[in-house]
C-alpha cells in the first residue's frame, strides 16, 4: 500500500467569472523515502495541488478524486479530521516563511505548538524538544533566540525556523513548496542539504515544488511536469532531463542557460523562450493546455484530449501528435 497517493485529483475554483480547473487529474503514489518534484511555470496549478494534499484549499474551491494516506481517504474529512492529520502526519514548508510565521508569537511557542497539540508534551519537554530541532536546523544560540520574533532573523533563518516547526511531529509527508525562494544560493544549497539529511534520517516522504529545474534534478528521483493544471510529463528525474520528451518540458529545458553559455554569451544573445503565456484557467482549450504554444499545434491538438503515451520504464507524457514530436529535435518545441 503506498504511502500516499493521489487518483484523479481535481480543484474547482468557483469564483464570480465562474468554474476554474485549478487542477486536472492529478496522480501519483508515493513511498516511503520516495522524493517527487514539481515543476512548472508560476499558475500551473503546482501551489494549488500542494494546498490540496494539505487540506488547505480555499474556501471557494471543491477538490474530488481520491487522496488517500496509509489507504485512509483524506478527500471530504471534515476539518477536525484534517487539523488532526496536518503537522503531524503531513506538513509542509510554506513558500514565503514571513507569511507563513505569525509575526506576533515568538518562535520557540511556534516550533512548540504541534508538539503540544499532536504529541500532548508538557511545557518543559515541549520546550527541550523545540530547542533541539532549532539547533539541528542551524539556528544560532536558539536558547538565547527562543523568545525572538520572526522579524528578528534573516530570511534564511526564517526558512529554516520554518522547516523546524514543519519536522516537529516527525511527518510522514513533507511538502516543500519552492522552499528557497528569495535566498541566496549559499544559502539555497544549506537548506536543500538540510532537508535532504533531515528526509533520510526520520525515513519521510518528500515533495518538492519548484520552478527551478536544476533544484529538481539534483534533489528528487522522480517528477511531474505541470501545465494549465495538469499533468504532462511523468517519470524518473534522470529520464525526464536526458531525453524530455513533451514540447513544454523541452521548452523549459532549452530556456536554462548552460554554464558554457553564461561564460561567452554576449549580451545581445536571448535564450529561447517559450512564446505566449500560460493560458488563462476560464479559457483553457478542451483538448491539449498547450495548444497554440506548440511548435507542432494542429487543429485537433484543442479540441481532442491528449492521450497518454509511455516511453521506457515509467517515463511517459500526454501528446496527440507524439509520433511527430518524438521524431523532431529537441530543440524544437515552441512556436516562434
Amino acid at each position: 500500500m503506498p504511502l500516499l497517493e493521489a487518483r484523479g485529483l481535481r480543484v474547482d475554483l468557483h469564483t464570480h467569472r465562474g468554474t476554474a480547473p485549478a487542477v486536472r487529474d492529478m496522480s501519483f503514489t508515493l513511498e516511503r523515502g520516495d522524493t517527487l518534484g514539481v515543476i512548472g511555470e508560476s499558475g500551473c496549478g503546482k501551489s494549488m495541488t500542494a494546498l490540496a494534499l494539505m487540506g488547505l484549499a480555499p474556501d471557494n474551491a471543491t477538490v474530488s478524486g481520491s487522496l488517500t494516506l496509509n489507504g485512509q481517504e483524506l478527500i471530504g474529512l471534515r476539518d477536525r479530521d484534517w487539523r488532526a492529520i496536518r503537522g503531524a502526519r503531513i506538513a509542509m514548508i510554506f513558500q514565503e516563511p514571513m507569511t507563513a510565521l505569525n509575526p506576533v508569537h515568538r518562535i520557540g511557542h511556534q516550533v512548540m505548538e504541534p508538539l503540544r497539540l499532536h504529541q500532548r508534551l508538557p511545557m518543559a519537554e515541549a520546550r527541550a524538544r523545540a530547542l533541539a530541532l532549532l539547533t539541528r536546523v542551524g539556528i544560532p544560540d536558539p536558547a538565547r533566540r527562543f523568545d525572538s520574533y520572526p522579524h528578528q532573523f534573516s530570511g534564511g533563518q526564517r526558512q529554516r525556523i520554518m522547516i523546524a516547526l514543519a519536522l516537529a511531529c516527525a511527518p510522514d509527508v513533507l511538502i516543500a513548496d519552492e522552499p528557497t525562494t528569495a535566498l541566496d544560493v549559499t544559502v539555497q544549497k544549506q537548506i536543500l542539504k538540510l532537508i535532504a539529511e533531515l528526509v533520510a534520517e526520520r525515513g519521510m516522504a518528500l515533495i518538492l515544488i519548484s520552478h527551478d529545474l536544476g533544484l529538481i534534478a539534483q534533489n528528487v528521483r522522480r517528477m511531474l511536469v505541470m501545465y494549465g493544471g495538469s499533468v504532462v510529463e511523468r517519470g524518473s528525474a534522470d529520464a525526464v532531463f536526458a531525453h524530455p520528451a513533451h514540447p513544454y518540458t523541452r521548452g523549459l529545458l532549452a530556456a536554462r542557460p548552460s554554464l558554457a553559455q553564461r561564460l561567452v554569451a554576449h549580451r545581445s544573445e536571448r535564450l529561447p523562450t517559450i512564446p505566449g503565456t500560460v493560458p488563462d484557467l476560464f479559457a483553457l482549450p478542451p483538448g491539449c493546455p498547450f495548444a497554440g504554444r506548440c511548435a507542432f499545434t494542429e487543429d485537433a491538438c484543442a479540441t481532442d484530449e491528449p492521450p497518454v503515451v509511455p516511453l521506457e520504464g515509467d517515463h511517459s507524457f500526454r501528446c496527440s501528435r507524439a509520433d511527430v514530436v518524438l521524431h523532431a529535435p529537441e530543440t524544437v518545441a515552441a512556436r516562434a
